[in-house]
């Protein structure tokens, strides 16, 4: 099968199970955002040297697909979605493991103390590039959210972690 379709030609896309939606929606902006993020974080591992930090960012770009694929399900498609995905999904467990890591890397990185310029090296901005991402994605996903789609709180809480992680992922490359 051909990458061009063509489906999209008349400006409307599929979400996953088929259903056909304009690609200026909200859920489509959402999910790009979240695709946008993980080729963000493409850019920190493969400008950090550090194996723990590539380590964590892969594991994170796994765990987007299915944050990616959720929001790219319509909601009267969701219990399908999680009866195939249950362990894949976004979990509590997730959003608790990146809360460890932030803590870890408080211990080494230091917490908050002011805002930062990004730039100081090029794996620290591609950190800050993708914190910015993520925090783009996040309030994009709140928006989803408010036009009344169904958005698990763990999604919302999972972006929230990871762009403090971002951040401390930076601080340890400036």
């Amino acid at each position: 099968m051909s990458i061009a379709t063509k489906t999209g030609d008349s400006g409307t896309t599929a979400l996953l199970y088929g259903k056909r939606v304009p690609k200026t929606h909200i859920r489509v902006t959402t999910y790009g955002q979240v695709d946008e993020l993980g080729s963000a974080l493409g850019l920190c591992r493969a400008h950090t040297e550090n194996a723990a930090a590539k380590a964590i960012i892969r594991e994170v770009q796994g765990e987007l697909v299915y944050l990616m694929s959720e929001i790219a399900t319509d909601d009267a498609d969701q219990a399908r979605f999680h009866d195939k995905y249950a362990e894949q999904a976004i979990s509590p467990a997730a959003v608790e493991r990146l809360t460890t890591q932030i803590k870890v890397k408080e211990t080494t990185a230091g917490s908050f103390n002011g805002w930062t310029y990004a730039g100081e090296t090029v794996a620290q901005a591609f950190f800050d590039q993708a914190r910015t991402t993520c925090r783009r994605t996040e309030r994009s996903l709140i928006e989803l959210k408010e036009s009344g789609a169904d958005v698990r709180p763990e999604l919302h809480q999972y972006l929230n972690r990871l762009a403090d992680l971002l951040w401390l992922l930076g601080r340890e490359h400036e």
